[in-house]
Parts: structure tokens; sequence; C-alpha cells
């Protein structure tokens, strides 16, 4: 009797199906990835000469590992951080500020536009904590903005920002571009951190 050859199975296919079985799990999975807080840093400036700043322009937040904040060398609750902000701002304390509100304070900051904000936190210090910090601190600006904007064109800040974003808004975008960064000149946002 004749020898009969065994059966091949055909692997010209199994290629193709590893292949297409790749490509399948390469479309469907997706890939997580970590997202932070978008925070647009100002540019920096190349500048040979020393830069002064007066101590009294520095408004100091020190957030420690157990959430406490220490505000100008004193104990604050959160609750206040935004008040005292904005009394630190907008203080004119040189008196070049002639739309400033506050009280003029000598030892406080000269100008909205020299006054920095700097906060520092310990590594110990929770997220959610920290957040909230920053989120005080904006909300100071914020709020002077929305101050000012009430001013100068009767509509808050906020609404002149959400005007522009909008696509359907039907006023002048270059116009109202031009009132929004008026207001960001008054109000510079200078908030500097550090760990």
């Amino acid at each position: 009797m004749a020898k009969r050859a065994a059966p091949e199975v055909n692997a010209g296919s199994m290629a193709d199906i590893a292949f297409l079985l790749l490509i399948f799990f390469l479309v469907t999975t997706t890939i997580e990835t970590d997202s932070g807080i978008n925070r647009k840093l100002p540019p920096m400036e190349e500048s040979d000469e020393e830069v002064v700043i007066k101590q009294r322009n520095i408004f100091t937040v020190l957030l420690n590992g157990k959430d406490q904040l220490l505000v100008e060398d004193e104990l604050m609750e959160l609750e206040n951080l935004r008040e005292a902000a904005v009394k630190f701002l907008d203080n004119g304390g040189d008196g070049s500020c002639d739309y400033c509100k506050g009280e003029g304070d000598k030892s406080s900051s000269d100008n909205p536009d020299k006054a920095i904000i700097s906060l520092k936190n310990e590594r110990e210090t929770t997220y959610k904590t920290y957040i909230a910090v920053q989120n005080e601190l904006v909300a100071a600006y914020n709020e002077l903005r929305n101050i000012r904007a009430q001013e100068l064109y009767g509509k808050p800040f906020a609404e002149m920002q959400a005007n522009y974003k909008d696509v359907n808004w039907p006023g002048n975008k270059e116009k109202l571009k031009a009132k929004i960064d008026q207001i960001k000149v008054d109000y510079p946002q200078k908030l500097s951190e550090v760990q």
C-alpha cells in the first residue's frame, strides 16, 4: 500500500488573521493620559538689568503639610484669603493707580501692576487644598476685573470673556478683545508658585 501524505494546515492566512487581530486591538484600546492643570505662564523676558521688587509688593501665601494657611505671617482661613488678596491687590499705596479703591496703605502694594502673589507649599500639602488656594487667588483677580469692567463698560468681565469665546455673538470681537486686554492690563495676574 502506498503511504499517504499527512494533511497540512494552511498557514498562509494565519499571518493575516494575526495582523487583523493586532489592528483590532490597537483601534479599540484606549490609552489613558494624565491631565494636569492648565496654567499659562508669562513669557520669559531676557533682560540684563536687575529687577528690584519691593517687599511690600509681594503677598506671601504659605501652605504647610497640615493644610494650614500662613498669609503675610498670620494664620488665615481659606474663606478669608480672597478678601485679603483683593485688599492687597487694590491697595494703591503709591498713588499711581487712579482706579484703585484700596486704603492706600504705604506698607502694602503700590498698585496692581507691581503686586505679586507668591504661593509656596510643602510636599505634604493635599492636592485638594492646594487647588482650593489657587482658585481663591485667581478669584481675587477675577473679582477686581469684574468690578473694573463694570465701571468702564457696564458689563462684568466674565460676561465679556464669554461673549468673546461665543462664535454666535453678534458684536465686534476686535473691540471686545481690546476691552478685555485693557482690563487685564489694569489687573495683571502675577501669581508665582514655589514648591
